[in-house]
């Protein structure tokens, strides 16, 4: 039975909202995933600078030089998206992922490329693929500042941890909105039992979409009377979700690629419509040490163990439910904001939702 007791702050399942039925990791976020960090920087000024950067680090050590598997699928292309070509065609990252907003991308860039090149080991590099994906987080935030800086960036891969779980109005998800609520950065994890692999799957999102609602199946956008093309003022439905999926399972970029695609799944579950304006992107990799691709290569052939095609079902599942998850928690955990132009935008009204939910 859920509590309809004052809430304040605590995560979907913390409420007794438990999403899919597989069990979640230790921490249910993506630094269940081994070797993933995940840093934030949270930049809030005056009353007009709302923004942030976030990393996510596939492991803690090198990555140019110790590059991982990896996978984008575009749900929606209305968004920017650097350095996804390189990860399509070669099938590997070899960079933190970094997320910030629609006008901060260069930036974001110029500091990936600032941090991998003073890497110890990248003495004689002339070639990095920063990867970094946006939300246009304008409706709260003076977008047009273009206040991030190199060293937010820099700072948020510095910061980043294995134990960092932080959701909400952090990082680059701090002035985005969803489904006409404050939205946020959320993340989930889904740990598979031993006889389905035991592989982690942890997924991290940046929500800034619209659509209609739904908390566990119930059409709660309707019944708050806050949707996307109702009579309400919120009904701009533009504005992008990144999701980033990682994994201990041994997995190429092709079986990446369908893992990312299930993501998109997820999304359609929260409600989520994938408009025109909104850009809609997965980035998908594997932790596994036994699939890494050195950027160094002594032999004239790589052999590799992968996951086989007949074994990635519950992979699937596994994100779907996690990604569904993190969606819902980045909106529980965010909270009400007044920024840009005197804009509000109000926090999810969780009681007002658990009293939905218990009928």
């Amino acid at each position: 039975m859920i509590s309809s007791h004052s809430i304040s702050q605590e995560r979907a399942r913390e409420l007794g909202i438990e999403i899919g039925v597989i069990p979640t990791g230790q921490m249910n976020a993506i630094t269940d995933v081994s070797g993933v960090k995940v840093g934030h920087t949270t930049l809030i000024k005056g009353d007009s600078v709302r923004t942030g950067v976030t990393a996510i680090l596939p492991h803690g050590g090198n990555i140019f030089q110790d590059k991982v598997p990896a996978a984008v699928y575009v749900g929606n292309g209305f968004g920017k998206l650097s350095g996804s070509t390189q990860v399509v065609e070669l099938g590997n990252l070899e960079t933190p992922v970094i997320l910030t907003n629609t006008l901060s991308v260069p930036t974001a860039m110029n500091a990936v490329i600032n941090y991998t090149l003073h890497q110890r080991g990248n003495e004689n590099v002339r070639s990095v693929n920063s990867v970094v994906g946006e939300t246009n987080d304008g409706y709260l935030n003076n977008i047009r500042g273009q206040h991030v800086q190199v060293e937010d960036v820099i700072l948020a891969i510095e910061k980043a941890s294995k134990t960092n779980t932080e959701e909400g109005n952090v990082g680059a998800g701090t002035g985005t909105v969803a489904f006409g609520f404050k939205g946020g950065i959320g993340t989930s994890s889904r740990l598979l039992p031993e006889e389905l692999g035991g592989y982690t799957v942890g997924v991290l999102v940046q929500t800034n979409f619209g659509g209609v609602l739904q908390i566990a199946g119930v059409n709660v956008g309707k019944q708050l009377k806050q949707f996307s093309f109702s009579n309400n003022l919120m009904n701009n439905v533009d504005g992008s979700c990144m999701i980033v999926i990682a994994t201990d399972a041994p997995l190429d970029s092709r079986n990446l690629e369908r893992l990312a695609k299930r993501a998109f799944m997820g999304l359609a579950k929260t409600g989520g419509i994938a408009s025109n304006g909104s850009g809609d992107y997965v980035i998908a990799f594997s932790t596994a040490e036994k699939v890494r691709i050195p950027y160094r290569i002594e032999s004239d052939q790589l052999q590799k163990e992968f996951v086989p095609n007949d074994r990635m079902s519950p992979l699937f599942m596994a994100a779907i439910e996690a990604t569904e998850e993190a969606i819902i928690n980045s909106l529980f955990m965010a909270e009400s904001m007044t920024g840009f132009k005197g804009r509000t935008i109000k926090q999810l009204p969780v009681e007002e939702v658990l009293s939905l939910l218990e009928k």
